[in-house]
């Protein structure tokens, strides 16, 4: 058994107690030192409107600003008629936007109804223009030649042959709706009905009743496609007939041999007398 001396002893157990006071003394004060307050400053409502104002004025909102702005009111009364691609630009449009307005304007429009038409034209910049828009008069009828009076109530359109501007020289017919019925049209093959134009993408009873006054259906320039020679890839595309008739028919025919007479298609368990109605208008044998 090891034997220390007194000082020894003495050594060890204040080497202990150093080490016992060095390890506990960081959480004795801590427990003792008592907890500072924490105080939250909340802003008046004076403060916020100042730090609001500060971040306006500082651009704090820039984006939407941006989009506010980015419309611009004319400087002074104009007419739309009058306006070149680089002014309407300065408004806010952009040249695409632009070079359509002049289409409209070149044919010249009478009032903000008809300014408001211009589809390009966005609902936010038509409120900033529209007050300070000015139109010439419309000229009347009566002070124009019979001979003219005459050759604009005669015009018509054969849609099937027509190409876009000539279905814009109807003044009543909008730029977008020329172009669905136009997209419409080739899609088709060709019109063989006005009952057709129901089809058109946004077609209104009454856009309706306005195109029918200018459009001449002319049955001899519809696209058709040859039922004997069509693949079910030529025959699916078209609007009427479905992948499922086209395979029909196409399998019909590798069974059957060519078609002699269009009323064949009918044998098929997919064709409906409906739809026979709309496709003899498209469909031929040779």
């Amino acid at each position: 058994m090891t034997h220390y001396s007194k000082s020894t002893k003495r050594g060890i157990f204040l080497f202990t107690g150093l080490l016992l006071i060095i390890f506990v003394s960081p959480d004795l004060i801590q427990y003792f030192r008592p907890n500072p307050e924490i105080q939250i400053e909340q802003w008046s409502n004076a403060e916020k409107q100042v730090t609001e104002k500060l971040n306006r004025e500082s651009g704090f909102n820039y984006h939407k600003s941006r989009r506010k702005n980015r419309y611009s009111k004319p400087l002074s009364r104009f007419n739309p008629n009058d306006y070149t691609l680089e002014q309407w630009m300065a408004l806010g449009l952009s040249e695409k936007q632009s070079a359509v307005v002049l289409k409209y304007t070149s044919r010249k429009i009478y009032s903000n109804e008809e300014l408001k038409r211009i589809f390009v034209i966005p609902e936010e910049l038509y409120v900033l223009i529209k007050d300070s828009a000015v139109y010439p008069e419309r000229a009347k009828d009566l002070d124009r030649p019979a001979e003219y009076r005459m050759e604009q109530k005669l015009i018509h359109v054969a849609i099937n042959r027509a190409s876009l501007d000539d279905l814009l020289q109807a003044q009543d017919i909008a730029m977008f709706d020329a172009k669905q019925i136009i997209k419409t049209r080739d899609n088709f093959g060709g019109f063989y009905s006005l009952s057709q134009l129901s089809e058109v993408w946004q077609a209104t009873p009454e856009k309706i009743a306005v195109w029918e006054k200018y459009i001449q259906i002319d049955p001899e320039n519809i696209r058709t496609i040859n039922i004997n020679t069509a693949s079910i890839k030529e025959l699916s595309f078209h609007p009427y007939i479905s992948w499922n008739l086209a395979n029909s028919l196409v399998k019909m025919r590798g069974q059957n041999g060519f078609y002699k007479e269009l009323r064949e298609i009918k044998k098929s368990v997919l064709m409906t007398d409906e739809l026979y109605e709309k496709l003899k208008h498209y469909l031929v044998v040779e």
